[in-house]
């Protein structure tokens, strides 16, 4: 299919938004192992901003995605459909997040979130109280990553293009949004020199490494799944077994719709080739200069924004990839393959 920047930089920056709201839940999770730590406030600190920045990412993919729409006005009506399109789900699953996101940011900015068990019993008001405490970040934990599987089945409940109908594409996409999210943590930590706990820290980088490989190795067995021959037109009409297939016409003479858009062709030998980057710049580099930080904690600053920088544009490609490598069964009548 036709990539497009909009669909494109949606799933990239609400992919990392949710990853980072993951995270922040994750540490909030983790309060009680923070709480006696002497740096606790700058976890706290940290927590807030990874909720900003998950705000921001998570806004202005979704605000992407309505330029995608032939009538973003009305868009609110996909909601009512959410017993049966995945589509309805995530924009459904998408709001919610926002309650326990911004409750957590509102009790971050107040004081209201507290390290461990013990609540702040400085504030009056029971809700930043609740809000602060590790439930709300349990249940942002579990609303982000079921947002991002929602996500996900949008293009795996399509049967039609062999591409994105397949065990491969709900992991790795659930992948790449915690590790895009983790790059985006780390860089966080880097611009505020917070130094939560060498624990945290280094479970980071490890995760990044772990979160890398993890992705490369699913991209790889979802590429050689791709390059194995889709299905032609004597499949597609039953008439194999009786000889040679095609077409005795063209259906169309000229380009239109349907070829302009579910027809996109890239060649074999380029595809390899942007394959190769996005292993080596996604997923390679940053999982290598994490390790140099796990090594060397003093190159953490400036290695976090390289590694943003080229796990970023690793992905930039791998999803413009992952559309431009889709072909809809409807290809099959102007003698395309699906794959």
């Amino acid at each position: 299919m036709r990539p497009t920047f909009s669909i494109i930089f949606f799933t990239m920056a609400s992919g990392a938004g949710y990853g980072l709201w993951i995270l922040s839940g994750w540490l909030s999770l983790l309060a009680p192992r923070l709480a006696d730590d002497r740096n606790a406030w700058a976890a706290t600190d940290l927590v807030g901003a990874a909720l900003c920045a998950g705000f921001l990412l998570v806004s202005a993919g979704l605000f992407s995605s309505l330029a995608h729409l032939g009538q973003p006005q009305r868009a609110w009506r996909a909601l009512s459909q959410w017993r049966s399109s995945w589509l309805s789900r995530e924009g459904v699953a998408a709001l919610l997040c926002y309650i326990p996101a911004g409750a957590m940011l509102l009790a971050c900015i107040l004081g209201g979130w507290a390290t461990g068990d013990a609540i702040d019993t400085r504030s009056s008001n029971w809700l930043l109280r609740m809000a602060g405490s590790r439930g709300a970040g349990g249940i942002l934990l579990l609303l982000a990553i079921v947002t991002l599987f929602c996500t996900a089945n949008i293009y795996a409940s399509l049967k039609p293009i062999r591409a994105w109908h397949n065990r491969f594409v709900v992991p790795a996409y659930l992948v790449l949004g915690i590790y895009s999210g983790a790059l985006w943590l780390w860089l966080l930590i880097g611009m505020m020199q917070a130094s939560t706990t060498s624990t945290t820290s280094s479970s980071l980088l490890i995760g990044i490494c772990s979160a890398a490989i993890a992705a490369g190795l699913l991209k790889l067995a979802y590429w050689q799944f791709l390059d194995k021959p889709g299905e032609a037109a004597p499949d597609a009409t039953g008439l194999a077994a009786l000889g040679t297939v095609r077409s005795v016409e063209q259906p169309h003479t000229e380009e239109n719709y349907l070829t302009h858009e579910m027809g996109f062709r890239i060649a074999r030998k380029h595809a390899r080739k942007l394959r190769a980057l996005v292993l080596a710049f996604g997923f390679g580099l940053p999982a290598l200069l994490a390790v140099l930080a796990l090594v060397l904690p003093a190159t953490g600053a400036w290695t976090s924004w390289l590694a943003v920088l080229f796990g970023m544009g690793g992905i930039f490609i791998e999803r413009w990839l992952f559309f431009a490598e889709a072909k809809h069964a409807v290809m099959l009548f102007y003698g395309a393959r699906s794959g």
